[in-house]
């Protein structure tokens, strides 16, 4: 207690811990964290509902994959964060800046700002789609939807980007090891360099839960989960990762770095855990979508990031916020969904449902602490008692004649 100065009132120090407890936990919301919002199925909720829904779990984030007019119009005048999508077969006609430009005018400037659209990707995982002509259009989209959100005074509000499948690297263990593959080097660089000279970042779909249902013998589930665990240690640069998502986001920066792109931002545009799945689906449980979504939850109340960059948080958009029954493909597909479609959960990840509407939709609210954080809350909050107590002691103490 010598380095306090006797100027310092004890309801000075009393004040500023407090003030330090209070913001423990980033109680004030979960800032980095999104949720994507699919519309493949014929039993979903209308949209004002879905704004309802994610109203009342205090999410602000969401990305959907189109420009539906619909939600577009009940997301106005609200608070969520909007990110909306080109579909893959409009990369072509949207090369033509004009083209783009009138596009730009149909989908997103009617909208703006009352609907707070703050990103747009152009296609989806285009660098490792079957259509392989696809490749060729994607730069050329991208930088015409910029020079029309430039010439529309748009573009310092709004990023343009597209996500990435993890498949565009050819090494990804250890993350230091990360490397795109060279049949797309070519125009990653010039990708790369859109991203760097406007700043916008780049967006991975990344599911720990696939490299484990391919290797359930050799990968841990622990370590998929975010389930406490040994973890795995890089050996080039000693950084200790105790969950894969981290070790892909880093290796993802890896890759970049290699072609000269050390200071792009990487998101995650995609992930999460399916509740249900076909035989050959290992992992495919309700139990294990749960912990992964609920222990993914508790690191972004922690804004943390990887240990690459741990101060930079790592901005998450969960999927999915339905499962959606008409979704092609294994029965995993149909089953990402936090939510069922009448607005019931499919599982708690830290969801509680505090009553439910006539029409079946449920009100809930995020709990924005984790079990942990409560803990430790209550352990700051007996320390400042504590302090607060001593420090009244010490200030009647130096307060005595010598």
């Amino acid at each position: 207690m010598a380095t306090f100065s006797r100027n310092i009132s004890v309801i000075q120090v009393f004040l500023l811990l407090s003030l330090t407890v209070s913001d423990y936990g980033f109680l004030q919301g979960v800032s980095s964290l999104g949720i994507n919002y699919g519309q493949v199925g014929n039993n979903l909720p209308p949209p004002d509902k879905v704004l309802d829904l994610l109203s009342s779990v205090k999410l602000t984030k969401a990305r959907i994959y189109d420009t539906n007019p619909q939600i577009l119009t009940a997301f106005s005048n609200s608070t969520i964060e909007l990110v909306v999508t080109v579909e893959n077969q409009m990369l072509a006609v949207l090369m033509d800046p004009q083209q783009a430009l009138q596009w730009v005018s149909t989908h997103i400037k009617p909208y703006f700002p009352a609907t707070k659209i703050t990103g747009i990707v152009v296609g989806n995982e285009v660098f490792t789609d079957d259509d392989t002509s696809l490749i060729q259009y994607l730069v050329p989209a991208i930088v015409s939807i910029h020079g029309a959100l430039v010439q529309l005074g748009l573009d310092k509000s709004i990023q343009v980007s597209t996500p990435n499948s993890l498949a565009v690297l050819e090494e990804s263990y250890p993350p230091s090891a990360g490397s795109f593959k060279t049949e797309v080097a070519g125009i990653m660089s010039q990708y790369l360099q859109f991203l760097s000279s406007t700043k916008a970042p780049f967006w991975i779909n990344a599911y720990p839960y696939f490299a484990y249902k391919d290797d359930p013998n050799r990968v841990s589930l622990d370590y998929v989960l975010f389930n406490p665990n040994s973890g795995m240690v890089d050996p080039y640069t000693k950084f200790r990762y105790d969950n894969m998502l981290y070790a892909q986001v880093d290796a993802v920066i890896f890759a970049m770095a290699r072609l000269g792109y050390n200071g792009v931002e990487v998101r995650v545009s995609e992930t999460g855990w399916p509740s249900k799945g076909d035989p050959n689906e290992v992992g495919a449980t309700v139990q294990n979508a749960a912990t992964y979504n609920r222990n993914l939850l508790r690191r972004q109340l922690q804004n943390e990031g990887t240990p690459l960059r741990p101060n930079m948080r790592l901005e998450v958009y969960l999927f999915a916020l339905f499962n959606e029954d008409m979704k092609p493909g294994p029965t995993s597909e149909r089953n990402y969904g936090l939510y069922q479609p009448d607005g019931t959960m499919a599982y708690n990840v830290g969801l509680s449902a505090l009553s439910t509407s006539s029409s079946s939709t449920s009100s809930a609210s995020i709990s924005l602490t984790s079990s942990a954080t409560k803990a430790a809350n209550k352990e700051n909050q007996s320390l400042v008692y504590w302090m607060f107590v001593f420090l009244l002691t010490y200030e009647a103490f130096m307060r005595r004649p010598y």
